[in-house]
């Protein structure tokens, strides 16, 4: 899996070269829509927050069976499967190096907005609340609907006692898996990026219908912003992808800083679900702008289909905007 950690400094060698006419990268809207892929940032809110449209019908997927209508406030209770005995593929994990997420909400309502709260446990058995903060923020939190269709960034607060609050906005009935993203600034493995990750159930029609993955482009719009994406990574290898805004024609070049960056790239495979985070290789100045091109570091863990996420901001606004990419 890989991990969150602080972009590059200074680009990296290119260890696979570029190939803008290769047809493994594919580039599409996320399925709300540009109405429902951007957001003002807001510290501690959802960041490009999208919700899964209705899925297609006649396609299934399995959701797990409702565990009852109460959202608890505690720590823990509702059981998770036992790590994956597959590191090739990075399949999330609710327990990895010892550390575990914990959660005693395995059932929250649609169409309603939800406060998730969580916890991780230390190899000691105590709270982790010792965080090293990566790109502005202790904690980055996902969720992400089983059919890739649905997706939510946030940056929730923790309490003194090492639980998390995470503001999720309104769920449409549904598998949703959570990922916790974050580095321990104590204990064994401190200053390593660890990801660990639960499932939750949102009941209600449609929950077992699931969307197939977007037809493959080389292009798409989002809020009146074109983006291009090159590159053909291959599993276990380092390599680069080379994204490239323009609107009506121009070149972008007023990218604003987000989390340190002027863009920020996550991906989620389809099936297993397995996370990896692309990294930026040019940090962003506080007050300066960027564009039209960025490279992102490419290390991506298994082959095979996988949703990209890539946030931006202009104008104080944040744009999403969902690319599925082919991974040899």
């Amino acid at each position: 899996m890989t991990h969150h950690s602080r972009p590059h400094a200074h680009p990296r060698a290119r260890a696979l070269a570029l190939a803008a006419g290769a047809a493994a990268l594919a580039v599409t809207l996320t399925a709300c829509g540009s109405a429902a892929t951007s957001g003002t940032d807001h510290g501690g809110a959802a960041h490009g927050t999208t919700t899964a449209a209705a899925p297609t019908a006649g396609t299934t997927t399995t959701a797990a069976a409702p565990t009852g209508a109460h959202q608890g406030h505690g720590v823990p209770a509702v059981p998770e499967p036992a790590a994956s005995s597959t590191p090739t593929t990075a399949a999330p994990s609710a327990e990895r190096n010892g550390y575990r997420l914990t959660s005693d909400t395995g059932t929250l309502a649609a169409g309603t907005p939800a406060a998730y709260r969580f916890a991780v446990t230390a190899p000691d058995g105590t709270r982790l609340t010792a965080y090293r903060t990566e790109q502005t923020e202790r904690m980055h939190f996902y969720a992400v609907r089983s059919d890739l269709t649905g997706f939510q960034h946030l940056h929730p607060e923790m309490a003194a006692d090492g639980t998390w609050t995470a503001p999720l906005a309104a769920l449409t009935p549904g598998t949703w898996r959570t990922y916790a993203s974050f580095v321990p600034d104590s204990g064994p493995g401190s200053g390593s990026g660890l990801v660990l990750s639960r499932t939750v159930t949102v009941p209600g029609e449609g929950a077992d219908a699931a969307a197939g993955l977007p037809a493959a482009t080389g292009t798409t719009t989002v809020d009146g912003y074109t983006v291009t994406v090159e590159g053909s990574p291959v599993a276990g290898r380092a390599g680069e992808l080379e994204v490239t805004f323009a609107r009506d024609g121009a070149p972008v070049t007023d990218l604003q800083p987000y989390l340190e960056t002027f863009a920020h790239l996550t991906a989620f495979r389809a099936g297993d679900q397995a996370f990896a985070h692309l990294h930026p290789e040019t940090r962003a100045e506080a007050n300066g702008t960027g564009g039209p091109t960025l490279t992102f570091h490419a290390e991506m863990p298994a082959a095979g289909d996988w949703r990209l996420f890539l946030q931006f901001r202009t104008g104080g606004q944040l744009h999403t905007a969902g690319l599925t990419l082919t991974v040899a």
